[in-house]
């Protein structure tokens, strides 16, 4: 007996997020569980946290087939464990335990616990935002903790889910009644709409600087037109000071350039919404190189 399905999630390729569609391939013959397609180790490791998810969940994981997992394009790096919810959703949905055609125009990715827990991913915001440049209307199924960024991004639709088995039960054939776990929250399913909260965070004054005329003189005319600054004079003679204080004098955020900072912020795992349309600071240190300044060893606030 062969059977078949197909998942679309995402990768992550700097501030891309390419589509990847996950195939699972169930026959019968020697038990083994194959994961191919140009994976990372964290990605391969997705077998072990797969298996004990569903098992975990009170769900059926197929140990007496041969299971063979494509993550298409082949020639595309995969990495983090985002990939594991699409994975488990494929298995379960070529053992006929999930709806495999209710899986069109659904998009997932997360990070699975061993007792099926979903946990939040990097790039959240960047999927939305490749989601919602789309010809095609989709729609994004995200851990809880990650959902939130995702909604940000205007005309998307965005879902969260804390369990494995809030997603099982949403696309469950008809009729059918899956088991349930015993820690498993009762209704973690929900659709998440953006609340951004735009500029809570106040900036340093530069009314509190004393002295420094010109170099705050300098600063004002830099914002209001838009010019490039360079400062340079030897240390604690205020660069760092007066630098931390020029982003209050800029503008406020348009909608594009929210997302944008906020998309970088979520690749690295430090974006929260309490920081939306907040203006980043990057503080290298005095000895970074060139090579440091664009990404090789800059800490980057938000």
């Amino acid at each position: 007996m062969e059977c078949f399905s197909m998942v679309r999630s995402r990768a992550l390729l700097g501030l891309e997020a390419p589509a990847v569609t996950v195939e699972v391939h169930l026959t019968n013959g020697l038990p083994s569980f194959t994961l191919v397609g140009l994976a990372d180790t964290e990605v391969k490791e997705a077998r072990e946290r797969v298996r004990s998810a569903i098992q975990n969940s009170g769900l059926r994981f197929p140990t007496s087939q041969r299971i063979t997992v494509n993550l298409a394009p082949a020639d595309l790096p995969k990495d983090s464990g985002r990939f594991d919810l699409p994975i488990a959703l494929g298995i379960l949905a070529a053992s006929g335990q999930i709806d495999a055609g209710a899986l069109e125009g659904w998009e997932f990715a997360g990070e699975l616990s061993l007792g099926g827990e979903l946990r939040a991913v990097r790039g959240a915001l960047a999927m939305s935002l490749a989601l919602s440049l789309g010809q095609a209307h989709g729609r994004l199924v995200l851990p809880v903790a990650s959902a939130a960024e995702a909604a940000l991004v205007p005309d998307t639709e965005v879902y969260g889910a804390r369990h494995l088995l809030d997603v099982v039960q949403r696309f469950a054939p008809a009729g059918a009644a899956p088991a349930e776990a015993a820690d498993a929250p009762p209704s973690g399913w929900s659709r998440v709409g953006a609340s951004p909260v735009a500029g809570q965070v106040p900036y340093p004054d530069l009314a509190d600087v004393k002295g420094q005329a010109s170099a705050k003189r300098a600063l004002e005319i830099a914002a209001a037109g838009g010019h490039s600054l360079l400062m340079v004079g030897p240390p604690g003679s205020g660069k760092s000071m007066l630098a931390q204080r020029f982003a209050g004098l800029l503008p406020p955020m348009t909608q594009a350039e929210a997302l944008e900072s906020a998309a970088i912020a979520s690749l690295v795992g430090r974006f929260s919404t309490d920081r939306w349309a907040v203006r980043g600071v990057a503080s290298p240190h005095h000895s970074a190189s060139a090579v440091a300044l664009v990404g090789g060893g800059c800490e980057f606030h938000l």
